[in-house]
């Protein structure tokens, strides 16, 4: 019995393709040729070119399957291995099923950990914030984080943050000095009431200088002219003695 290449394709549920791959990079050995040049595949190349596709389906890659013996017993330690491969991705998958629901449940944007910020608040947050939000996520520790998720949960009434969010790039001085004058008090207050949510490098593997020069990048990518200077004013209004 032989066959053609595009029969023995055909016999295996195959595509002529990849029977020649698989001669191209050695998973396959060229059968014998007809004196008028063309191949004949027989039994044993059937077996092999099913075995191959039989473990690619399982999940094996060519490489790995050409590293196994083309015996008739079963690559016993290589599919222990394949399993436990497969038993953590099926868990890895269960957990992003997991979060999928909470996000559907309660529509959070997928860059930010879910349960981080209630929906409601995510809603009415600048994007500039939002951002500055998932930047202190990737540089601030857990506990710190836990902190800023607590401060974040609570509302915020004070006009002062709707007037910075409104600031346009060529405010004038005079604007932007009232800004910073009423952000200033609204702000010490935020870190008397949450004093965990100082931004430090604390329980993270960076420098503290890494993590200032982190944060900085941020607010100089996400937020005006104007806006950056009423940061630098409020941070010297804070400096000062409070009385």
């Amino acid at each position: 019995m032989a066959w053609s290449t595009r029969e023995i394709a055909q016999l295996a549920g195959t595509t002529l393709r990849a029977v020649r791959h698989y001669h191209d990079i050695g998973l396959l050995v060229e059968p014998h040729r007809r004196t008028n040049g063309y191949k004949q595949y027989g039994v044993a190349h059937l077996v092999r070119i099913l075995r191959i596709r039989r473990l690619t389906e399982l999940g094996f890659s060519l490489s790995q399957i050409a590293t196994m013996q083309d015996t008739d017993d079963q690559p016993v330690e290589a599919l222990r291995t394949l399993d436990a491969e497969l038993a953590a991705t099926i868990e890895r998958l269960q957990r992003a099923r997991l979060e999928l629901g909470v996000i559907l449940r309660q529509p959070t944007p997928a860059e930010l950990p879910p349960g981080l910020v209630p929906p409601g608040v995510v809603s009415t947050m600048p994007h500039a914030d939002r951002s500055f939000i998932v930047v202190l996520t990737r540089v601030l520790g857990a506990d710190t984080m836990r902190a800023w998720a607590d401060m974040l949960r609570k509302p915020v009434t004070d006009p002062v943050a709707e007037r910075f969010n409104a600031l346009s790039p060529d405010a004038d001085e005079q604007t932007r000095a009232a800004v910073a004058r009423d952000l200033a008090p609204y702000v010490r207050t935020l870190h008397a009431e949450n004093p965990e949510a100082k931004i430090t490098n604390a329980g993270t593997r960076y420098s503290a200088r890494y993590v200032q020069q982190a944060v900085s990048n941020a607010l100089a990518e996400l937020y005006n002219p104007a806006q950056l200077d009423v940061l630098r004013r409020t941070k010297r209004l804070l400096s000062e003695p409070h009385h």
